[in-house]
C-alpha cells in the first residue's frame, strides 16, 4: 500500500509529508530519495501508532533523517503543503539545507508551542503554525489528557475518541 501510495502522490523535495497516526498527525520534510527529516521526540518509533501518542509528554525531540517509508509505516500519508496559498514557501535549497542543519539536534519540544508539525512548516514556510493544536478539538484532547495522566490507556482512549469527533465534525 504504501509503494501505491507513494505513486499516487510522489513527493518533491521541500514538500510537507503528513503522516496519519492514530489520534493525531506526524508531519515531515521530504528532502529527496526517499528520505524525510522530522522531530522525533525519544518515545517515537516509525509506525508505532497509539503507542506514539505518549510523545505528548516529551520536553525534548531530535532532528532525524530517515527513510519515508520508515517512517510511515503502516500509516497513511499525503503531500501536504496546506499553507502554500497563505504564505511563500521557501526555496526547495533552502528547505533541504536547512532541514539536514537540524538533523541530529536536540530541540525543545511542546505538544501546543513546538511540536513536529511547527518544525515543518517552520523549514518550509519560515512560519512555526500547527492546526491541530489550534483548532477546535484540541481543547477536548488536551483536557483529555491532563484527565488521563498516568493511565496510558485511558490516554490513548481519549485521543481516539476526540480525533474521532473531529473526523465527524470535518466531513458535515
Amino acid at each position: 500500500m504504501i509503494q501505491v501510495l507513494y505513486f499516487l502522490c510522489k513527493p518533491e523535495p521541500g514538500d510537507l509529508i503528513e503522516v496519519f497516526r492514530v489520534g493525531y498527525q506526524h508531519w515531515a520534510v521530504y528532502i529527496g530519495d526517499g528520505l524525510v527529516v522530522h522531530l522525533v521526540p525519544p518515545s517515537e518509533v516509525a509506525g508505532a501508532g497509539a503507542s506514539s501518542v505518549m510523545s505528548v509528554a516529551a520536553q525534548r525531540a531530535v532532528g532525524k533523517k530517515e527513510k519515508l517509508s520508515d517512517v510511515v509505516g503502516n500509516d497513511d500519508w499525503k503531500v501536504n503543503n496546506d499553507l502554500d496559498e497563505k504564505y511563500e514557501p521557501h526555496q526547495t535549497d533552502i528547505i533541504v539545507k536547512e532541514a539536514l542543519q537540524l538533523v541530529g539536534k536536540k530541540k525543545p519540544y511542546d505538544i501546543v508551542a513546538w511540536n513536529c508539525e511547527h518544525f515543518a512548516k517552520k523549514l518550509r514556510y519560515g512560519k512555526a503554525e500547527s492546526r491541530q493544536v489550534s483548532g477546535p478539538m484540541f481543547s477536548v484532547f488536551s483536557s483529555g489528557l491532563v484527565a488521563a495522566a498516568g493511565h496510558e490507556e485511558d490516554m490513548v482512549e481519549v485521543v481516539v475518541s476526540a480525533t474521532m469527533i473531529q473526523r465527524d465534525s470535518l466531513s458535515r
